[in-house]
């Protein structure tokens, strides 16, 4: 019979999972909402409707996971423990937890690893990205977050390895595709001739503008909206106005359309600022290119463009039946990652 692995990625906002066979073909990648600041409940009910897709049993897993740095939890040990052994009891004993430090380790190890496990999803992209490239910047973003990963010569270089040290090398940028707050991209837009100040309120988010500029994937945006209300266009153009102190019926919807493109370029920029960052330690670039996964992948495109990279989709490293399949492992890429580290390994 032949052997199956599934790669888990136990995010703070989504539960994703990407199942591959012994040869590393992607078989199916899944992802559900998991508001994991509701309490540990959430996990378990995202878990439970996984594995009703999914064949789990005589399946080796391979678990990463960010979730740890959810308000529920003491501390971030903490959380990799409670996650670690909610994983273990709804799988069984067949789980692999991913250490940045030492690679794979069983649950009764987890303890002594919390460090290295705790928010080590990227990690695991870069290993299973490193060989691939021979020179580029993996842009992951996701969201609520951007991972920035880059390669040289087939090497990840990497400079931090904990959410602390990654957002001082900006390895990691709190800037995400969907759960971002608009006061979090621009505090000052463009606005009927004049520099209007963003109102310091959750009124909307960055989903909002990209049903407006048409980005926006609504299968990939699985998040209740800033007011508990619809996902219509009228809706997210009610929830931006409130941003700048208005009502949708205030101005024209060309005037909203073109509100939402500069918030759109105002993401890109803070993306932009980061890759220039990453691009300063390459001596050349001439074979270079820039490496999108996430649902934010839109942005790479975008960004690669401005700066005239070649741009790749991380879909096209990802060996599956049919695109759909591989662009839902790269949606999930470091669920993929994990998952074909261990089949390797096995």
């Amino acid at each position: 019979m032949m052997k199956q692995f599934i790669g888990w990625d136990v995010g703070g906002a989504h539960l994703k999972a990407v199942l591959i066979d012994d040869s590393g073909v992607v078989l199916q990648a899944l992802q559900v909402a998991c508001p994991l600041w509701h309490g540990l409940p959430a996990l378990e009910s995202a878990l439970t409707s996984m594995l009703q897709q999914l064949p789990f049993q005589d399946v080796e897993h391979a678990i990463t996971m960010t979730g740890e740095l959810a308000d529920i939890f003491a501390n971030r040990s903490d959380g990799v423990l409670q996650i670690a052994q909610c994983m273990q009891q709804k799988l069984g004993d067949n789980c692999h937890f991913y250490s940045a430090e030492v690679g794979f380790i069983k649950a009764e190890q987890v303890e002594d690893h919390t460090q290295s496990i705790a928010s080590a999803n990227w990690h695991a992209s870069a290993e299973c990205l490193a060989g691939k490239i021979h020179k580029g910047l993996l842009i992951d973003v996701g969201s609520t977050t951007a991972d920035f990963v880059l390669i040289n010569d087939g090497v990840a270089l990497i400079d931090g390895f904990n959410d602390g040290t990654r957002l001082q090398t900006s390895e990691l940028v709190y800037t995400g595709a969907y759960r971002t707050p608009i006061m979090a991209v621009a505090t000052l837009v463009p606005f009927a001739g004049e520099w209007v100040h963003v109102a310091a309120e959750h009124f909307a988010t960055m989903a909002d503008v990209y049903r407006i500029t048409g980005d926006c994937r609504e299968a990939n945006e699985m998040h209740a909206t800033a007011d508990g209300k619809g996902k219509s266009l009228i809706e997210s153009i009610s929830r931006l106005a409130r941003m700048i102190g208005r009502d949708r019926a205030d101005a024209e919807c060309e005037a909203w359309f073109g509100l939402a493109f500069y918030l759109k370029h105002a993401q890109i920029a803070l993306l932009k600022q980061a890759a220039f960052r990453h691009l300063s330690r390459l001596p050349a670039q001439e074979d270079f290119c820039l490496i999108a996964a996430g649902a934010g992948d839109f942005l790479v495109e975008a960004l690669a463009q401005q700066l005239g990279f070649q741009y790749r989709h991380v879909s096209e490293l990802i060996k599956a039946n049919d695109s759909a399949t591989s662009d839902a492992a790269a949606l999930c890429f470091p669920a993929f990652a994990v998952a074909s580290i261990l089949q390797k390994n096995a």
